[in-house]
């Protein structure tokens, strides 16, 4: 596979040439475990989790070995841990990555400064959640190599700016990696990002009705149902409003005031609608666009498949508008994802 020098200025070389899409499978809590992780590897796409899933520091150590194991790392995509910055066993979780030697790793939920130099001094690379441009320069500031833009949308604990308008006020001031996170559910969502500047894309809702996730199968199966209507803002959590899904077809003690509940002495309360009925609502980002349950690797292959027809008719729309077309073309050609991923991976071409 071969990448243009706009993205391997600004990917580390090492792991970008590994990527079958610009896609990372967002860590989801109580979602993301070790098979969703090796599936999204083999296919070509980052596959990421939360350290929080691990019970224990002895279960985090054992998931990391079982992904060395599985992986190819000539071949396979990087997985990625999420660090939540404000956990009291932030230093354990740390020490853990450190002796895995880990390529890539995320932080959420505060700055990344505590940890930014004893990562990089593994070699390994160091994306930050931000919410804000406050937060994108304080993120930069403390060393981060990439950003990844909470947008409007983006599922957990979500953001308030706009995709379009957050992605280019950044570029004013970041030349580093940028992560679009927030409503992207297919392979046009995809290419918009990278048109926008991105470069790379968070994706969540749609693995978790993946084969490998570790969401019950009720949970699962109210996604397939669900659609963006469905979607509520959450202000259960006293930090973030968190998006959460309002099923179609409500379970027995859940109510859209669950998503709402608030307590007069301290605010917000952290019981959203997945703590009233864990096995049928959560949290997700945009529109679910599922239609069946399906393997992570085929979940890889789908977002692919109509991405070349969408930049021929992108092409022929816009050939009248003087610049434009050219604008596209330059940024999409040659197409960095369009060269036959190994025979480990699912066919995706982007």
């Amino acid at each position: 596979m071969t990448i243009p020098s706009r993205f391997i200025s600004r990917l580390p070389a090492s792991w970008a040439s590994r990527l079958a899409l610009p896609l990372i499978a967002a860590p989801m809590f109580r979602v993301s475990g070790p098979d969703l992780v090796i599936a999204a590897c083999k296919a070509g796409v980052i596959g990421s989790f939360p350290t929080a899933n691990c019970r224990s520091i002895d279960m985090l150590d054992a998931w990391l070995q079982r992904m060395y194991d599985e992986l190819d790392p000539v071949v396979d995509a990087p997985f990625c841990p999420n660090l939540i910055m404000r956990r009291d066993t932030l230093q354990q979780e740390l020490d853990c990555l450190l002796r895995h030697r880990v390529e890539l790793v995320i932080t959420s939920v505060g700055s990344p400064e505590a940890v930014v130099a004893p990562l990089h001094d593994i070699g390994c690379t160091v994306f930050a959640d931000v919410a804000s441009v406050r937060h994108a320069r304080k993120a930069a500031e403390a060393g981060a190599d990439g950003l990844i833009l909470l947008t409007a949308g983006a599922g957990g604990q979500t953001g308030w700016a706009n995709g379009f308008a957050f992605a280019r006020a950044v570029r004013q001031f970041f030349d580093g990696p940028l992560v679009l996170a927030g409503g992207v559910s297919d392979g046009a969502s995809l290419l918009a990002a990278q048109v926008l500047g991105c470069d790379l894309s968070y994706m969540g809702t749609k693995f978790i009705a993946a084969d490998e996730s570790m969401a019950l199968d009720s949970y699962k199966n109210m996604l397939l149902g669900s659609e963006l209507d469905d979607i509520l803002l959450s202000r259960a959590s006293p930090a973030l409003k968190p998006i959460c899904s309002s099923p179609p077809s409500r379970p027995a003690g859940w109510t859209p005031r669950i998503c709402q509940r608030t307590s007069p002495r301290s605010g917000p309360t952290p019981c959203m609608a997945a703590k009233a009925a864990k096995s049928s609502a959560g949290v997700i980002s945009g529109p679910p666009a599922f239609g069946v349950r399906r393997a992570a690797a085929r979940i890889c292959t789908q977002l692919g498949r109509p991405t070349a027809h969408r930049i021929r008719r992108c092409q022929h729309r816009h050939a009248a508008s003087a610049g434009w077309s050219s604008i596209i073309m330059k940024t999409l050609s040659p197409n960095p994802w369009a060269s036959s991923p190994p025979s480990s991976r699912a066919a995706c071409t982007l």
